[in-house]
C-alpha cells in the first residue's frame, strides 16, 4: 500500500477570549440578581473541527467531520469497520491532500459496483455530519462471532486508571473522545477525536497500519456503545470492548450473541461486565464466594 500525505500541520485547537460568570458567595439556584455575580475575562481552548470528504476509486463514498490528526488512519479503519475492505491488502493507494480535506483511496481488483441502492445518506450517532454517501463498497457479508480471549480483572482497573489520568486534548479542551488500543497489557495506541467513532476509527486504523494482530487487541473507550460501535469491534475482530460509559440494551444482546466480551462503567474503583464469554468474571465470583 502506498500512502502520499500531503497535508500540513493543522491546527488541533484555537483559544478564545471568553468571559466567565460565576454567582457571587451563593449558590447558583440562590443568585437573584446581576449583582450577585462575577465577572471574568478568560482564554478558553476549543477542538478544531475538519471536514474531510473520501474517495474510494473516484466515486465520493463518506464525508467525515473530524479533528485534524491521523486523518489517513481515520479513513483505511473507517473503511475496515465499515466493511468495505478485508484488510490493507485491498488498498492501493491512500492519498490526503494539503488541506487535509480530501482523500483519495483506489482499490485493486475491485470496480466501481454499480449503485444497488438509491443514495444512502448514513449518520452515526455522534457526529452529525459525519455520513456514507454510497455504501455500494460494502460487501454485505454477515458478521461473524469474534474469538474471546482471557482477560484479567487487575490489568482492566489498571487500564481504567490510565484512562482517568485524561489524554492532552480532552484536558484542554473538555471536547474530545479519546480511545486506547492495547496488544496484551500494553498500551499501542491513543487517539482522541470529536467522535467516539472516529477515535475507535483511529487506533484500528494505526494498527492496522502496523500490522498489529487485531484478535489478540482490547479497545477502552470513552464514549457510550450503541450497536454501531459493537458492530465495529465485531467486524475488526477485536475481542474485547471496554468502556468507561454505558452500553444499551441491544448493544448487550449483540456483544453476548457474537461473543465479544464487553466491559462498562469501567472505573478504577468498580466495572459492569456485561458480556464476558470465557466466564473470567464468574470464575472470580465464586472464588469471592468461598
Amino acid at each position: 500500500m502506498r500512502v502520499f500525505d500531503a497535508s500540513q500541520p493543522i491546527e488541533e485547537e484555537k483559544v478564545y477570549d471568553i468571559i466567565r460568570l460565576n454567582p457571587s458567595g451563593l449558590a447558583a439556584s440562590q443568585a437573584t440578581d446581576e449583582a450577585a455575580c462575577t465577572a471574568s475575562v478568560e482564554e478558553d481552548y476549543l477542538q478544531t473541527e475538519n471536514a474531510v470528504r473520501v474517495y474510494v476509486n473516484g466515486t465520493l463514498t463518506m464525508t467525515l467531520m473530524c479533528s485534524a490528526d491521523h486523518v489517513i488512519e481515520l479513513v483505511l479503519g473507517r473503511l475496515f469497520t465499515e466493511g468495505m475492505i478485508d484488510s490493507l491488502d485491498e488498498v492501493d493507494e491512500v492519498y490526503l491532500c494539503e488541506y487535509a480535506t480530501r482523500a483519495m483511496v483506489y482499490l485493486h481488483d475491485r470496480e466501481t459496483p454499480r449503485p444497488h441502492r438509491s443514495h444512502v445518506d448514513v449518520v452515526p450517532s455522534c457526529c452529525t455530519f459525519n455520513r456514507t454517501l454510497d455504501d455500494s463498497w460494502v460487501k454485505n457479508e454477515e458478521l461473524k462471532e469474534v474469538v474471546p480471549i482471557k482477560w484479567s480483572i487487575p490489568w482492566v482497573f489498571k487500564m481504567a486508571h490510565i484512562f482517568e489520568a485524561d489524554t492532552p486534548m480532552h484536558k484542554r479542551t473538555f471536547g474530545a473522545h479519546s480511545c486506547y488500543l492495547a496488544l496484551g497489557e500494553e498500551v499501542l495506541y491513543c487517539c482522541e477525536d470529536l467522535g467516539r467513532h472516529n477515535a475507535f476509527d483511529k487506533v484500528v486504523g494505526c494498527a492496522l497500519r502496523d500490522g498489529v494482530d487485531l484478535a489478540h487487541c482490547t479497545i477502552f473507550t470513552s464514549g457510550r456503545i450503541p450497536t454501531d460501535m459493537v458492530v465495529k469491534a465485531i467486524r475488526a475482530g477485536i475481542p474485547t470492548l471496554i468502556s468507561k460509559a454505558v452500553p444499551t440494551d441491544l448493544t448487550v444482546d449483540m456483544a453476548r450473541r457474537y461473543r465479544l466480551t464487553l466491559i462498562c462503567s469501567a472505573h478504577s474503583d468498580s466495572l459492569k461486565v456485561f458480556s464476558d464469554p470465557l466466564g473470567v468474571a464468574q470464575s472470580f465470583v465464586k472464588v469471592s464466594a468461598v
